[in-house]
């Protein structure tokens, strides 16, 4: 049998205000799988310095060095974008979210701005990854491009506030009108082998809409969620955690392709049904996934 590769796990990723030091100082407590530190629409213009200054310091904190961080920075054409990106860079951040990316040259300015970064502080060339978010009809209809441009990227990410605005609508608690734009993204992910990540449930009191609404992007082949509040970590760790069954089931089709490989058979047969490798590939996820905890 060929080797399973770990994926790295990316269901939740918390947003920090970059200018809120009292948040800076103790969010790794909540362990999300990733922190997204926020120097952009969180921050209010008198304060995109002392933010800036905030998440350098930060992302060299002991206590985050174990945890992946992503920093979202301002536009690059804004007056703030390069000075940000300096300082995520030479601060170890794992990886850098684009806002509002309308397009591939989005990806390959900042790329190479990056890349020249890096090589002027000593670090490893390629080792700062890219998060695209994509949050107009612009990004939407570009999204396959987007996914494809950089060997940099993980994944790209639905903004569904100023994608809404552009649409001229507004959220509803069905999110019909966010249907196409995560399709979209979904599929031009996959396509480029990259993972895809939904928008912030904006309602932090709601625990019901949050929870329809992390079922429906799992559902439909999502790896996480961008999250504002620490209460939504566990409830959308559970959301894509397997059941007992889904684990016990995965456990024996791992079991039935191993003894057919020492076997020498080319067929893999579990309760007289033919297993096929999406099958096999599928239950590693489940049991990849079952080791963060399973389904309460």
């Amino acid at each position: 049998m060929e080797p399973h590769v770990m994926i790295k796990l990316r269901r939740s990723m918390l947003f920090v205000p970059g200018a809120n030091a009292a948040m800076l100082s103790n969010t790794f407590i909540y362990k999300p799988d990733s922190l997204m530190f926020d120097l952009e629409d969180s921050v209010s213009l008198r304060e995109k310095d002392t933010a800036r200054m905030l998440v350098f310091h930060a992302l060299q904190h002991p206590m985050y060095q174990d945890i992946e961080t992503v920093v979202r920075v301002n536009p690059l054409e804004s007056e703030f974008g390069l000075k940000d990106l300096n300082a995520v860079v030479r601060g170890g951040a794992d990886c850098v979210r684009l806002p509002k990316t309308d397009g591939p040259n989005d990806i390959i300015e900042m790329e190479k701005a990056i890349e020249q970064i890096e090589i002027a502080c000593g670090r490893e060339v390629g080792s700062t990854k890219l998060l695209a978010a994509i949050e107009s009809a612009q990004g939407i209809n570009n999204c396959v491009d987007i996914a494809h441009s950089s060997k940099r990227l993980i994944g790209i990410a639905l903004g569904a506030e100023d994608y809404v605005r552009d649409l001229r609508t507004q959220r509803s608690p069905e999110g019909i009108e966010l249907l196409f734009a995560r399709c979209s993204i979904l599929q031009a992910a996959r396509s480029a082998g990259i993972m895809a990540f939904d928008t912030v449930y904006s309602d932090a009191n709601n625990e019901e809409g949050f929870l329809k609404e992390a079922e429906l992007i799992k559902q439909l082949g999502f790896d996480g969620k961008s999250l504002i509040n620490p209460r939504q970590i566990d409830m959308v760790h559970n959301v894509f955690a397997p059941s007992q069954k889904e684990v016990d089931y995965a456990n024996a089709v791992i079991e039935a392709a191993e003894e057919a490989a020492a076997n020498g058979l080319g067929v893999v047969s579990l309760n007289g049904k033919m297993v096929d490798s999406p099958i096999i590939e599928r239950a590693r996820w489940t049991l990849q996934r079952a080791e963060s905890g399973i389904k309460q």
